[in-house]
């Protein structure tokens, strides 16, 4: 069970794949306008309401643009999701009847554990962001800066407040529907914490490794690649990348953006500045380039389309992010929002990217300059190539495979 964009969810498609290749029978529940990235898995699918997409280019969504701050961004984005939450409770409690164990995943964590006691399931947490609280980090919604260890846990904790304030309108008549005893806010994550309730991560320890500080439960194993049956990629993408140097990719994901014709032009700038040829993904953002020297394309898998750029210039999303890393090319990341500047600083700490140029400070100079470091420094791409040799030979599905064998007996 999984909401929000399409980095929230493609993830889920290459985990529920590997299960299903050992015998479970898998759904993925999520948004509709995400039932095609379950296409041939094996995965089956339940849709949820509310499009995604819809509630970002709504005036309450584009309303995120105007928070310059972490804390400003996640503050509007709770009472966002707070006003939508209550429509999915329907089809999730629907979709966990037909259940033997719940995985969920941080985005809906709170709904779903209330579901699973309620029906007396087992669940298991899977989650793309290490989100419990830690002295080593500060959390990744709010940037990922550190303000030092008793400030990042602080602050850790008060990150967890607001996401079960998200569900706070919600939970209490869910819980009174399925006999239930009423719970505070917040003392049903308490609860979880003090079962060990166990959460694994689908990214990296080579990334992120598990922080010392968190308690038991809490595991790191690897990176869950979306699953994708295209072979090959479009007759005019291979076309425009075999007829001259390798280009440099460029897409936002499912990040909108307040002005996708300036930020287009600024970005065809710089890669032109830096003698750079572009891929242009739309996204959900609109970007869009014009020239012999610059492609625009729609959705295109980033493990076919990435081994062949000079480098990625990419939101910081989580999942974006790891097919950067396990393509082995350099990276420019151009955070947005949320989690997206803790991947940010990773990439720059694992030295595979030279610089942040944070969306609301891109400036064709800023990005040009970027670009040449990570371009014409042979040390990013060895940094990166390395990396990506290792990320690809870890197997992140075989600890959740682990943890169902000892949840089902």
């Amino acid at each position: 069970m999984t909401a929000g964009s399409r980095g929230d969810a493609a993830p889920y498609t290459g985990l529920g794949h590997r299960l299903a290749l050992a015998g479970h029978e898998v759904t993925l529940v999520t948004h509709g306008r995400f039932a095609p990235l379950v296409a041939g898995s094996g995965v089956r699918f339940h849709a949820l309401p509310v499009d995604p997409r819809a509630e970002l280019e709504s005036p309450r969504g584009r309303g995120l643009h105007r928070s310059a701050s972490g804390p400003g961004k996640l503050l509007r984005v709770v009472d966002l999701a707070r006003r939508l939450v209550g429509r999915l409770t329907e089809d999730l409690l629907g979709a966990a009847r037909d259940s033997d164990v719940l995985l969920l995943s941080s985005s809906l964590a709170p709904l779903g554990h209330t579901i699973a006691e309620g029906l007396r399931v087992p669940s298991l947490g899977v989650y793309l962001q290490p989100l419990a609280a830690t002295r080593e980090f500060a959390p990744p919604v709010l940037g990922g800066d550190s303000w030092g260890g008793p400030v990042n846990l602080l602050a850790g904790h008060g990150v967890a407040l607001a996401v079960e304030h998200v569900f706070a309108g919600a939970v209490p008549a869910l819980r009174k529907r399925l006999g239930l005893p009423p719970l505070r806010t917040g003392a049903a994550r308490r609860a979880r914490e003090r079962r060990l309730w166990p959460v694994h991560h689908g990214f990296s320890p080579l990334v992120v490794p598990r922080p010392g500080d968190w308690r038991a439960g809490l595991e790191v194993g690897g990176y869950w690649w979306p699953y994708d049956t295209q072979e090959q990629l479009p007759d005019a993408v291979l076309e425009f990348i075999d007829a001259g140097p390798p280009p440099v990719f460029v897409g936002l994901g499912s990040a909108t953006v307040p002005d996708a014709g300036r930020l287009s032009a600024q970005v065809v700038a710089a890669l032109r500045r830096a003698g750079l040829r572009g891929v242009i993904q739309r996204g959900w953002g609109g970007l869009a380039a014009d020239g012999d020297d610059m492609l625009t394309v729609g959705e295109v898998p980033h493990a076919l389309l990435f081994p062949r750029m000079a480098a990625v210039v990419h939101h910081a999303g989580a999942g974006t992010t790891a097919a950067g890393l396990r393509a082995g090319v350099p990276a420019v990341p151009v955070p947005v929002q949320f989690d997206a500047g803790f991947w940010s600083a990773r990439l720059v700490a694992l030295g595979v990217a030279p610089a942040v140029v944070p969306l609301r400070r891109l400036t064709v100079d800023a990005l040009s300059a970027a670009l040449l470091r990570a371009t014409r420094d042979p040390a990013y791409r060895r940094r990166a190539a390395a990396l990506g040799a290792r990320v690809r030979g870890e197997d992140g599905a075989a600890p959740v495979l682990a943890a169902l064998a000892r949840l089902t007996g």
